[in-house]
């Protein structure tokens, strides 16, 4: 049996599939035979997906317009890789959040996901066939309190919302299965790097180590590469984990220092 991943024919929507983690996937995906849309808030200079739409997805209505344009412009979908997350919440704890700092937590890293399965579902049910992986965080078990509480509470509820619904669809023919990456070293994570090793007169790789130590240290000795996630997205949508469903998948180089 061949262990190369084949997505002919197969209509994926990835979020956030301009940079990082969700590039890497539409970039793995097409390679593999796929007919990919993505969507981000505004245009990249050069898309590699078939298909790009302009959306802000932690809106209700830039939920709307992606579902309206993946049954427009591909008459459906067969996966759903929700990539979308990401934190700008300030410092300072529990009480540096107010109602909009906590709002934006939720808007950004569970409800798109929550509208873009309610709006595209029914679709997958009727073919009783497709995927949905959304990715949450290590930070669901493992939040700073200083800086990312808001954003593990609202990942952590993704989990849950994500285990609920595999036990509804994964019945009907449609598995739900989640990717909990640590820190990954996309360009956002290399440009907080960079800062921090200016801040504290170091370099890159000491930059990287400050991360890692606030993180209680990585095993692995390194952040994963996007390409890496990518490559475990493409196999939990993949033919070869048709057996996979509602359950979580870790990838953090062994940051979580617990069974």
């Amino acid at each position: 049996m061949s262990w190369e991943f084949d997505f002919k024919n197969t209509r994926v929507l990835v979020t956030a599939g301009t940079k990082g983690v969700g590039k890497a996937v539409v970039g793995l995906l097409k390679q593999r035979g796929a007919r990919v849309l993505t969507t981000a808030r505004h245009a990249p200079a050069e898309c590699i997906a078939d298909i790009f739409v302009a959306a802000d997805l932690t809106t209700a209505e830039g939920c709307a317009s992606i579902a309206e344009a993946v049954q427009a412009q591909m008459g459906g979908v067969d996966a759903i890789i929700h990539v979308l997350g990401g934190s700008g919440a300030p410092a300072g704890g529990f009480a540096a959040l107010g109602e909009e700092e906590w709002q934006q937590e939720l808007n950004l890293n569970l409800l798109p996901a929550v509208r873009l399965d309610r709006a595209l579902l029914p679709g997958m049910l009727a073919q009783r066939r497709g995927v949905i992986i959304h990715v949450t965080s290590i930070q669901s078990k493992l939040p700073l309190p200083e800086s990312t509480t808001g954003y593990a509470a609202a990942k952590a509820a993704l989990s849950a919302y994500s285990k609920s619904l595999s036990k509804e669809v994964s019945p009907k023919g449609v598995r739900v299965v989640r990717v909990a990456p640590g820190w990954i070293e996309t360009e956002a994570a290399v440009a907080l790097a960079g800062r921090l090793a200016q801040q504290a007169g170091t370099d890159y790789e000491g930059g990287k180590q400050i991360i890692m130590n606030a993180l209680g240290g990585i095993p692995l000795g390194r952040p994963s590469k996007p390409i890496e996630v990518a490559n475990l997205i493409a196999f939990l949508a993949s033919s070869h984990a048709a057996a996979i469903t509602g359950t979580e998948y870790v990838i953090d180089g062994g940051t979580i220092p617990t069974v």
